[in-house]
């Protein structure tokens, strides 16, 4: 997946067939990647202070809210703790993202709860990456339920579309040694 198809996808479930604002969407978000930074998904919502609805795309590395060519809203992955779903008359499915530079809120989000679940994924996969990796003189091995836990939240993640085959399997590889 590139930026285009993500931005084409996410318009595509907004019912924003609208080509200017796509072109916009697509300069703004490839005027603002930062380094190693990949597409991994988009949905279409509303920001509490805006009418209409923009693009929410998730990345490797920030989840970022776009609307009308206005600078987008980042929110780094590595700050997110936790992303949740609440279902309202008014403002449709609510996606809350709460992280550690604030509280985010996004509303009338299309399928909020697999959009939730992808950024849950990958702001794990974020912050276990950046974590100081632990050096201790004799590690025990997993044990094999260890093991099989780790190994399903590694799937969980590819099949959510946070990591990458090639990712996915480098990991993997890790686990099993």
């Amino acid at each position: 997946m590139d930026w285009t198809d993500l931005i084409d996808a996410a318009f595509d479930v907004a019912g924003n067939s609208n080509r200017d604002n796509r072109a916009e969407a697509l300069r703004t978000v490839e005027a603002n990647v930062v380094p190693d930074e990949r597409p991994v998904a988009s949905t279409a919502g509303r920001h509490p202070d805006h009418f209409r609805k923009g693009v929410l795309v998730l990345t490797t590395q920030r989840l970022l809210f776009l609307k009308d060519g206005k600078p987008p809203v980042p929110v780094p992955l590595s700050a997110v703790t936790d992303a949740t779903v609440a279902k309202t008359r008014l403002n449709g499915e609510v996606l809350l993202v709460v992280a550690l530079t604030g509280s985010h809120r996004f509303e009338d989000v299309v399928k909020a709860e697999v959009f939730a679940e992808q950024v849950r994924a990958a702001a794990r996969l974020v912050r276990d990456a950046s974590a100081e990796p632990r050096v201790a003189p004799a590690a025990p091995a997993a044990s094999g339920a260890e093991l099989l836990d780790q190994l399903e939240r590694l799937a969980a993640l590819h099949a959510a579309g946070a990591l990458t085959d090639e990712e996915f399997g480098r990991a993997k590889q890790r686990l099993i040694g």
